[in-house]
């Protein structure tokens, strides 16, 4: 088993949840040492809460369970990737969407600075 540093993060590595077809970020949610050891011997994500203070698989009671295709760790070992295949009907987020990421920012700054240039070039 690959050495998962969760010692930066109090004992906690996250999680990134990514769809093994199409590439899309569903999700993204924390691992320690005991849910990292079941999703590997399982093949299914699983999460520690860090509301709750306990275990629990994604889709344990909606069944959109998250079936692990392939894992991959960063260069630093403390941050996981998990392409998954969605079992069930395919919502992974509690609020009923895909993905947990469907809120857009606005990211003024970068914007601004966009158009500054474009601006420059004309």
């Amino acid at each position: 088993m690959e050495r998962i540093d969760f010692d930066k993060m109090d004992g906690l590595a996250p999680g990134i949840v990514q769809d093994a077809q199409t590439g899309e970020v569903l999700m993204l949610g924390f691992l320690n040492p005991l849910s990292y050891a079941k999703t590997m011997e399982t093949g299914f994500v699983t999460f520690w809460s860090r509301t709750r203070q306990k275990l629990w698989m994604k889709g344990e009671t909606s069944g959109n369970r998250l079936r692990v295709v392939s894992a991959a760790t960063d260069c630093d070992n403390d941050t996981l990737l998990f392409r998954v295949v969605v079992e069930g009907d395919g919502l992974v987020c509690h609020e009923g969407t895909v993905s947990c990421f469907t809120k857009q920012l606005t990211v003024t700054a970068a914007n601004e600075e966009a158009e500054k240039k474009e601006a420059n070039r004309g």
